[in-house]
């Protein structure tokens, strides 16, 4: 009765965080502009946030199978991809040579003290969010396995 119990709160609490605001914290881009996370998603249009490291294989797998569907989703769905870097303070400056020998047009945050990473409950990476137009969380997904853009892109539709 108790495990049954417990699963029944562990999910309504898992539905609440899937409509769950964004927070409001702000970091700097990758060019140390202020950005308000809380307003990223509010045009109507949906973004994708995606926390990452420059050491994490996965991560990396992630963004370079994400970059090459952007340019469609961008088309298809007005969507803003935004990555969030959580590499330590003594990492950061491998960030922009990172994405710019990538070619990536993403939004880049930095989160060296893990301040977005702990208001949005970001235990391991990669964890990707999609965030609908209106600034709720209706997906978000831990790791990465080749394949996992389909699902991404059900939840941009």
């Amino acid at each position: 009765m108790k495990k049954r119990l417990l699963f029944i709160i562990c999910l309504a609490l898992g539905v609440m965080s899937m409509e769950a605001a964004l927070p409001a914290v702000s970091l700097d881009d990758i060019d140390g502009k202020s950005v308000n996370i809380s307003s990223l998603a509010q045009d109507g249009k949906p973004v994708i946030i995606s926390f990452f490291a420059t050491w994490c294989k996965p991560c990396m797998r992630e963004l370079k199978a994400i970059n090459e569907l952007y340019p469609d989703w961008q088309d298809e769905y007005g969507v803003t991809v935004y990555i969030v870097s959580t590499d330590q303070a003594q990492d950061i400056h491998k960030v922009k040579p990172l994405v710019n020998g990538n070619g990536w047009e993403y939004k880049v945050l930095l989160d060296p003290n893990g301040t977005l990473k702990r208001a949005m409950n970001v235990q391991n990476i990669p964890h990707l969010f999609v965030i609908d137009g209106k600034g709720k969380i209706v997906y978000n997904h831990i790791g990465y396995a080749e394949g996992d853009e389909e699902e991404i892109a059900k939840y941009l539709r």
